[in-house]
């Protein structure tokens, strides 16, 4: 396999396997939620208080996070974003450089024509 394809394919395997444990994540969300729901109103285990509604609220709260972190932040900010922003980078760093060597070079010119 030629490396940019074997690129796309670690890149292809590791999106698979991100979008696998989000559904992974979102079945046991809803398993857990109807059991702790099942368990506090049928069988009346700890009925006089709804702390499973906080308990449900709060692991949401988290899979929307991993769901924002799977579709959104990992989708556009992947390995090509990575490569553009140190390219990026590098290239504000050679323009700092060879500015910095014509100021020095027009300065060493400066004194010398002071001689």
């Amino acid at each position: 396999m030629e490396r940019e394809q074997h690129e796309l394919y670690e890149y292809a395997r590791k999106r698979i396997k991100q979008k696998k444990g989000l559904y992974f994540h979102f079945v046991l969300l809803f398993l857990v939620s109807l059991f702790l729901f099942i368990s506090t109103n049928i069988f009346n285990f700890s009925p006089e208080s709804n702390w499973y509604i906080w308990l449900i609220t709060a692991w949401l709260f988290l899979f929307l996070l991993h769901f924002i972190k799977v579709y959104i932040t990992d989708r556009f900010m992947n390995k090509n974003w990575e490569r553009e922003q140190i390219d990026r980078l590098v290239a504000l760093q050679k323009k700092k450089i060879t500015e910095l060597e014509t100021h020095i070079t027009e300065d060493t010119l400066k004194q010398e024509q002071q001689l």
